[in-house]
């Protein structure tokens, strides 16, 4: 069995992370042996050598003075940049992302991929292919890790996190729960399965066949009765929510929201929070009413609800009635 220092490099953003993380490393190091060699060297090249010995006054140096400032500052600046830039790479994930939605709960991963297949502790995803992860919590925060990939990010309850990244290597990667949980904290771990294109769209096809994720919150929006207010011809007590998705949309106190995954889970569970302008706050929470998985089923039953030709600025979906 080899023995490796760092996990293979999986993912399109692994290279560079372990680069930066080097080359700090390589600055540490070179002023942890340059600072305590001179400390060494002063040590003994100053030392008072007798009692009556009086150390010479020191008057200071403009030059080295500037020298010891800016080259630190340097340094600080190119670790901000770079870093900075790999970063917003990291957050920003490209419009073609797959979209994985992801429960975590102790002690377990529930992951849903948007044709209706769900695994636990298990994502299969194909190579080549950038993957964004919507993530949210039933109980405590967990964490998202996947080694190979260098990324990790906090999944908490009450609202949604994202992550995205593109594997470069098929292969078994290991998840893990990188945020402690509880007492079966470090039992929360699975794999990342990650699949040649024709590989994965055998999988994908594999199985029972089900209800797409957005069949099924077609199906959860028409037993809530959200149709009796949404009516999709306006003239309902709800907004139309035909091509709401990625609008904006203007709030009864003037500001304006972006209709994303957030806003639309928030005006499920807590309709209250952002008023629509226009409507009046009489919309009943289903907070309790629907689990975070139904949630993520009304998103993307939403999001399938395409732009409408002719439509003006989104309404927005928190407004009054009951659905």
């Amino acid at each position: 069995m080899s023995f490796r220092l760092f996990p293979v490099e999986a993912s399109s953003i692994s290279a560079e992370v372990d680069q930066l993380l080097f080359f700090l490393l390589a600055v540490a190091a070179f002023f942890t042996v340059v600072i305590f060699a001179a400390i060494l060297f002063f040590a003994i090249r100053y030392r008072r050598r007798s009692d009556n010995e009086l150390p010479r006054p020191i008057h200071g140096s403009i030059p080295l003075e500037i020298v010891w400032s800016v080259i630190p500052f340097g340094l600080s600046m190119v670790m901000f940049t770079w870093g900075a830039s790999v970063f917003f790479r990291e957050r920003r994930p490209p419009d073609n992302a797959l979209p994985i939605y992801v429960v975590a709960k102790q002690w377990m991963w529930k992951l849903q991929h948007p044709e209706g297949q769900r695994e636990i502790n298990e994502l299969h995803i194909p190579v080549g292919r950038p993957v964004k992860l919507t993530m949210t919590s039933e109980d405590v925060i967990h964490s998202f890790f996947v080694p190979a990939f260098r990324t990790k990010q906090d999944v908490v309850p009450g609202r949604y996190t994202t992550t995205w990244f593109t594997a470069i290597k098929p292969g078994k990667y290991h998840l893990f729960c990188a945020e402690y949980c509880g007492n079966n904290h470090s039992g929360m771990g699975g794999w990342i399965y990650v699949m040649e294109p024709q590989d994965y769209e055998a999988w994908l096809s594999g199985g029972t066949p089900g209800a797409t994720l957005a069949e099924n919150g077609q199906k959860l929006f028409e037993n809530l009765a959200c149709a009796n207010c949404h009516k999709s011809d306006g003239t309902g007590r709800c907004p139309d929510l035909t091509g709401l998705f990625g609008k904006d949309v203007k709030l009864a106190d003037g500001s304006t929201v972006k209709a994303d995954e957030g806003y639309i889970r928030e005006s499920i569970l807590r309709p209250e929070a952002k008023i629509v302008a226009g409507y009046q706050p009489s919309m009943p929470t289903f907070q309790g009413l629907v689990t975070e998985e139904g949630v993520l089923q009304l998103i993307e039953y939403v999001k399938s609800l395409g732009p409408n030709p002719g439509a003006g600025q989104a309404e927005g979906l928190a407004a009054p009635g009951s659905r």
